[in-house]
């Protein structure tokens, strides 16, 4: 337990360190630029591309369930992953909701080992597509890599291209919703760069997208800030448009998608309600499940 809680802390400290670093680096000022640009625009825009991405999501999550001959609704989907991404934007190492979607299904299926391995496969599926994608544009903006490494991009480009054509023959309907996904959380990620005044071609903001949520992904984060500032502040000082101006955007991405996943905070189905007892409710349950999530810090 002593070395599990040093090495969260480790975690929780490398992610406050890369967020200082970033806001030194990029400056105070990017912070205020960033919070004067979240509107109601942008807000809406952020809600709208996360309903989208969370629906692809819990679809993609109900095909591997179903398969693994797991029942389990889309609505219920929906509402479960819209509470999966609240935790994991406000707790950190950005797994704890995933946690909580894997125990909160394994109870209302009966099944707690397979629906942790229908959760883990959704996860790792959505990831590795994801950064396959990253890998195809990286070829697109040779000026994120040093110059020696260009022509190896675009080798690493079509080896992705051809992994990700593989993984869509094997399991079509999974790896299509996933592009969905990563397609609207990179639109909400341009949305907030332009909303702060960057205006390089949208290509180019695609690709910077996917290589800072691919950065945000990793698990050192701080309640969801840290990597995706710190990759955000590099991404954009390389292609030439500044440290502050990845760090602003950064920021707007993140406070807009806090506000879109806001839905997670409503109740989930009576199914997917945590276990009573056997005798009774006590009087000062606390959390559900908070023993079990925390192995998602180990």
């Amino acid at each position: 337990m002593a070395a599990r809680a040093g090495r969260q802390a480790a975690r929780a400290l490398a992610g406050a360190l890369v967020l200082g670093v970033s806001l030194w680096w990029a400056g105070v000022g990017a912070v205020d630029r960033a919070l004067a640009a979240v509107d109601l625009r942008t807000a809406g825009v952020a809600v709208g591309c996360t309903a989208v991405a969370t629906v692809a999501s819990a679809w993609r999550w109900r095909l591997l369930a179903q398969r693994a001959g797991l029942e389990l609704g889309l609505g219920e989907a929906v509402r479960a992953y819209y509470r999966s991404q609240l935790l994991n934007a406000t707790l950190p190492f950005g797994i704890v909701g995933d946690v909580d979607r894997a125990v909160r299904h394994g109870h209302s299926a009966a099944r707690p080992r397979l629906a942790g391995c229908t959760v883990v496969a959704d996860r790792v599926l959505g990831q590795c597509v994801a950064l396959l994608l990253t890998g195809v544009g990286l070829a697109t903006v040779p000026t994120l890599l040093p110059g020696w490494l260009e022509p190896v991009s675009r080798w690493v480009a079509v080896a992705c291209l051809l992994a990700l054509l593989v993984l869509l023959a094997r399991a079509p309907l999974v790896v299509l919703a996933s592009i969905v996904v990563v397609g609207a959380h990179a639109s909400t990620f341009v949305v907030a760069a332009r909303a702060v005044g960057v205006q390089a071609p949208v290509g180019m903001l695609a690709t910077l997208a996917l290589v800072v949520l691919a950065g945000g992904s990793l698990p050192l984060n701080v309640a969801g800030w840290g990597p995706r500032e710190g990759v955000a502040a590099w991404a954009f000082a390389a292609v030439g448009l500044g440290a502050g101006a990845g760090v602003a955007a950064a920021v707007v991405h993140g406070v807009a998608t806090l506000v879109a996943v806001s839905p997670g905070l409503l109740p989930l189905p009576a199914r997917f309600a945590p276990p009573v007892p056997a005798g009774g409710p006590t009087t000062n349950p606390g959390p559900p499940y908070a023993g079990r999530a925390g192995l998602a810090h180990g």
